[in-house]
């Protein structure tokens, strides 16, 4: 199977394990497959109409700081994370590699995807609007954990998770609200 018929076959699969934490969650879930369903390509960054991305909250050890990207392009404090490559081995292992590119961490996910969203955006090489279906996961870092700024971005931090910045998206707020209650599970 190759790279990117394997990702589409692992992106219905981990969405129909799901379980959605809202109705409005499970609602946006079933889009997600049935754009998997239309598109063999949704994988796929070339995929114009959108594509899967995947990205990640990470928390530190104690819960109580969240480590953001001030994006480069973008221009606001998000959670690391961007397109799907035929190389990674799932929609997990995706926002993994994109945690240890934008902010030099290893982070062992939590296995199921905590939170979606989907938004426009341009990406590079785009010249009109596409959809970003990111597929969110959470996870903890080592106690102690440092930061490491890359090309991707202007800064990384650690913010205290009841102190977000003033003009984060109201997506990485119920991000964070939904990673908290995902990780304090016993």
């Amino acid at each position: 199977m190759s790279g990117a018929a394997h990702l589409h076959a692992d992106a219905v699969a981990t969405l129909t394990d799901w379980v959605p934490p809202s109705p409005g969650q499970a609602a946006l879930a079933q889009s997600y497959l049935a754009f998997l369903a239309a598109r063999p390509d949704a994988c796929e960054r070339s995929c114009a109409p959108g594509h899967l991305t995947a990205s990640a909250l990470v928390f530190s050890h104690d819960l109580s700081h969240v480590a953001l990207v001030l994006h480069r392009i973008v221009g606001a404090w998000l959670q690391p994370g961007g397109h799907v490559e035929a190389s990674d081995a799932s929609l997990r292992a995706a926002a993994e590699r994109e945690v240890r590119e934008e902010l030099g961490l290893a982070v062992d996910l939590d296995p199921s995807p905590v939170h979606l969203d989907c938004h426009p955006i341009t990406c590079r090489g785009y010249t009109h609007l596409t959809r970003h279906l990111d597929v969110r996961f959470v996870g903890r870092a080592s106690e102690g954990a440092a930061l490491v700024l890359s090309d991707e971005s202007h800064r990384v931090a650690w913010w205290p998770v009841a102190d977000l910045p003033g003009d984060v998206f109201d997506e990485v707020r119920e991000l964070v609200q939904s990673g908290l209650v995902r990780l304090s599970r016993p």
